[in-house]
């Protein structure tokens, strides 16, 4: 089995990480401020996170680009790969991310309006640099729909049927974000991961939810993630990652210490 990956993430709203609960919006004063995206980004390096992802969270709603000085800096001091994300809507956009230090580029509403986007990212830059990041919120038992404009609209597709057309256009990577679960910290969507994860030949990123150390346990071993993706949890310095990473041993996960 492969070793499971743990993966801090960056919210970014105007140059400062943020959080909120269920995609809260800034302009409703649904985020709030917890810190400096390099000083956490340093931070995530030195403790062993597997990865470090940044997302510009208002660049796909503002209709711009996402922040490159930003992204430019943290890849600077950030030594782990780097997924990039938001307001991704062309090659150039794409290719523009690689150059400021990201690994993989994550793609969203973009490529549920022009699909293409993937097969043409992943023809260009290769598989392995396009990651489908797919927000859903539950419909029904079993079901999810996808939203785009970071959970503000809502689109015709049930999240396995756009997962699978992602991976077939060429993603090589999913990752699943619950609206529901985001930010409440009562843990991982694991039914919505497991039927991704087992469906899908690509990894699987679960995201949204995570409050307590053995929310991982339970979505590696229950819901077949092949990662984890958490915010809060670490910014607010209440489980470090070195504390995750022992304890998923102790459970008999693969990771990396």
């Amino acid at each position: 089995m492969l070793a499971r990956r743990i993966i801090p993430c960056l919210d970014v709203h105007s140059g400062r990480v943020t959080r909120g609960q269920q995609f809260g919006r800034a302009e409703e004063g649904g985020l709030r401020d917890v810190g400096d995206p390099i000083a956490l980004a340093a931070r995530y390096n030195d403790q062993g996170a597997d990865e470090l992802v940044f997302y510009d969270i208002t660049a796909s709603v503002e209709g711009r680009t996402a922040l490159l000085d930003v992204l430019c800096a943290v890849s600077d001091r950030c030594f782990i790969p780097l997924t990039a994300g938001g307001g991704v809507r062309t090659l150039e956009d794409i290719r523009e991310m690689l150059l400021a230090g990201a690994d993989k580029v994550s793609v969203n509403t973009a490529a549920l309006a022009d699909p293409s986007l993937i097969r043409a990212g992943a023809e260009r830059f290769g598989a392995q640099c396009i990651v489908l990041s797919i927000d859903v919120r539950r419909t029904g038992p079993g079901s999810w729909q996808v939203c785009s404009h970071g959970g503000r609209r809502e689109t015709p597709w049930e999240v396995l049927a756009w997962a699978r057309k992602g991976v077939e256009l060429g993603a090589g990577e999913v990752v699943c974000n619950s609206i529901d679960s985001d930010g409440m910290k009562n843990g991982y969507d694991r039914a919505l991961v497991r039927l991704l994860a087992d469906a899908l030949p690509v990894p699987v990123v679960a995201s949204g939810g995570a409050g307590k150390i053995e929310d991982f346990g339970e979505v590696f071993l229950s819901g077949h993630a092949d990662a984890a993706l958490a915010a809060g949890i670490f910014h607010s310095g209440e489980v470090s990652i070195p504390e995750v990473k022992r304890f998923l041993r102790a459970q008999g996960v693969p990771v990396r210490i």
